[in-house]
């Protein structure tokens, strides 16, 4: 008797894996743009067909959606699946898709995790012609409106739900400094370092600071995230970072003890004109997401 295939529809393990990265299944629906019926209709197809659940409501954590150690068992082999897939698609297809290309993306988010991925791309589509333009998320966006960019990723406070732009990253903003900095008393000015206005971080830093009654100065502004690391990492004072930013050589700061106050999650857009994109931007978005969900696993 012949064995019977496993469940590895991609279709599947695409909105298994959306599920996850998104937080629950109205998310995963609006990233995949199909209905929440739809998915949930998936995930329970593929229960079925694993004769197990892949997920469970953790109590205590507004009923957060967590993989069962069935589902974490099949996310680890779901994520090369779907990334092989992506490979193998980008290969067929790379030579139909030729034509300019413009993103516009923030310059820490360019500088850290977008390099190796905007590389893979161009090997793979040499008939693309990427022009990659990093700056502020209202200038970003100010752009975008006026046709200068085919698809920008800009920072945005976390939203449950966005139809102008699909949440791709996300991660805790945190206060950085380097070791040699010294907690200061509660009545000292904090020194900062930051971007100038109107950079997001910086004017949530700001009010973060204003509404804990915390006495602050800027030290120092730099449009440059070199130029920022470098102020931060000589000692001039701390800066605000998402986590996974964090040069090797700078240091997180425990809010508690040198009395700093919480700031929301780091969140990054992917934003594309209404309407049908160019076989080219499409590509590259799903490139862009397929391979952060990657770097996520």
């Amino acid at each position: 008797m012949p064995f019977p295939l496993p469940p590895f529809d991609l279709e599947l393990l695409r909105s298994f894996a959306a599920v996850l990265d998104n937080g629950g299944f109205t998310r995963a629906a609006e990233r995949l743009g199909r209905t929440q019926s739809t998915v949930s209709l998936q995930i329970r197809k593929l229960e079925t067909a694993l004769g197990q659940r892949v997920f469970e409501r953790r109590s205590g954590s507004a009923g957060r959606i967590v993989p069962t150690p069935a589902g974490e068992a099949l996310l680890a082999h779901a994520r090369p699946i779907l990334q092989l897939a992506e490979q193998a698609r980008t290969a067929l297809l790379a030579p139909d898709i030729e034509g300019r290309l413009r993103l516009g993306t923030p310059e820490d988010f360019a500088t850290w995790h977008l390099p190796d991925i905007l590389a893979r791309f161009a090997r793979a589509h040499p008939r693309i012609d990427l022009e990659v333009t990093c700056d502020f998320s209202v200038n970003l966006l100010a752009g975008f409106g006026r046709g200068l960019f085919d698809l920008i990723l800009f920072k945005r406070d976390p939203q449950p739900a966005f139809g102008g732009g699909t949440g791709i990253w996300s991660e805790p903003l945190v206060w950085a400094a380097s070791s040699r900095f010294q907690p200061l008393d509660d009545q000292a000015a904090l020194p900062l370092v930051l971007a100038p206005a109107p950079d997001i971080y910086r004017k949530r830093a700001l009010a973060a600071l204003d509404i804990a009654g915390r006495n602050w100065r800027v030290v120092l502004t730099s449009p440059s995230l070199a130029g920022q690391h470098a102020a931060v990492r000589a000692g001039l004072g701390v800066s605000v970072l998402p986590r996974g930013m964090i040069p090797p050589d700078l240091t997180v700061l425990d809010r508690l003890s040198n009395r700093l106050p919480a700031l929301a999650d780091a969140e990054i857009v992917l934003y594309a004109a209404p309407g049908q994109p160019s076989p080219a931007a499409e590509r590259l978005a799903s490139h862009i997401v397929q391979s952060l969900e990657a770097l996520r696993a």
